[in-house]
């Protein structure tokens, strides 16, 4: 697992949605039948932009640059070897993300974009958690938050880095609760000293460790970044799921805001779910560099996912279609169905089967506001050269 953003928990919907049920099948993805292509492709509004706002083509061919270097790496090369799929390799890969970025470069329109993918590309459907092709899709974020580098009365809720001899903790390892205390604060804990920065909100820092990183502007000003560096050797436990169990909402009506609106309403609740989840994560210093995913490799605003990678091919070119929520000129969340070409490159431990995606969104509030409202369903092909 690479201590990296995401492959600890991925997405904020992990912490509302615990990982799916997989079905029995046989293989995850296949191909497109080709009088199927022409009902499944539309514009990428995104990548070319309108009158009003800028597109991301060179956000995208970046991210595809990525990818191409991991692709570059030994350990692409053992994944690939071992890849389940017949007919998806490295090479083929590596080879479909070079031709698309050089169509993405010399493509003037749309229409000519779509004619040249439509000829020379194949899709490649996952079936879902269904058989069928339905796919949950949920979003995560980088949060930014405040921090302190010495504890204060404002800010006491210690990060930790990993203890040096964590590597010999017997297991089972000690609870969430036996590390963190009732209060979370840790006063008398195991690992008492090993603060490596204090933040000023429980939950703040309870959100840290379900992101597996974050932004964090220090009471001096300077700004860095942690990221994941290990865990303890527990599964993952949704609080959401949890809140939902106990009568507080209602599955259907439960989001992100919805859930930290509750708890922050209700502080003493904190003591009740935190300790619930177990997986207990330690943190590194990462030096201002951007988030990234399991595979190294920087993660791009809404052109990366993360899924299950013992099913689905890492780096790999990918098209979805699912709803995301934007910001109005007024400031409101507008949900629209969007088609989006999007690079695979990071996977979580609630990441599991091929009927689950997370879409990574970005750095900052709006960012983490749009994600936690991503709980929809959709619908996930990758693009091959044709053989």
């Amino acid at each position: 697992m690479n201590k990296a953003i995401a492959s600890v928990f991925i997405g904020l919907g992990l912490i509302l949605f615990p990982p799916q049920i997989i079905l029995a099948q046989t293989l995850p993805l296949h191909p497109v039948e080709p009088t199927e292509i022409d009902a499944i492709w539309s514009e990428d509004e995104q990548l070319w932009g309108t009158s009003e706002k800028r597109g991301d083509k060179w956000s995208l061919i970046r991210a595809i640059s990525y990818s191409l270097r991991y692709l570059d790496t030994p350990k692409a090369v053992e994944v690939y070897d071992n890849y389940p799929i017949p007919g998806i390799t490295r090479d083929r890969v590596r080879r479909s993300l070079m031709r698309f970025k050089q169509l993405l470069k010399t493509a003037k329109t749309p229409e000519a974009l779509q004619t040249a993918i439509a000829k020379e590309f194949t899709l490649y459907q996952s079936v879902g958690n269904d058989n069928q092709g339905t796919v949950h899709f949920t979003g995560y974020f980088e949060p930014v938050y405040r921090a302190s580098r010495q504890r204060t009365a404002e800010y006491r809720y210690p990060l930790y880095f990993e203890p040096k001899d964590f590597e010999n903790w017997q297991k089972p390892h000690p609870t969430r609760l036996e590390l963190e205390g009732e209060n979370g604060l840790g006063n008398n804990s195991i690992i008492r000293g090993n603060e490596l920065i204090w933040m000023r909100d429980r939950l703040e820092a309870y959100l840290v460790h379900v992101q597996g990183s974050a932004r964090l502007i220090l009471t001096n000003g300077e700004t860095i970044t942690v990221g994941y560096d290990s865990s303890t050797d527990y599964p993952y436990v949704s609080i959401g799921r949890e809140v939902v169990k106990d009568g507080i909402f209602e599955l259907e009506e439960l989001t992100l805001p919805r859930l930290m609106g509750y708890l922050n309403e209700n502080p003493q609740q904190l003591s009740n779910y935190l300790p619930r989840n177990n997986r207990f994560i330690f943190f590194r210093e990462t030096d201002g560099a951007p988030p990234q995913g399991s595979l190294s490799v920087p993660v791009t605003a809404e052109r990366s996912i993360a899924t299950d990678k013992s099913m689905m091919p890492p780096g790999a070119l990918a098209l979805i279609k699912t709803a995301i929520p934007y910001v109005t000129k007024t400031g409101e969340m507008e949900t629209r169905l969007v088609t989006r070409y999007v690079l695979d490159q990071d996977t979580g431990s609630a990441i599991q089967g091929p009927g689950r995606v997370d879409i990574f969104m970005g750095t900052g509030k709006q960012a983490g506001d749009r994600a936690g409202l991503i709980s929809n369903n959709g619908k996930l092909y990758y693009l091959l050269l044709k053989q």
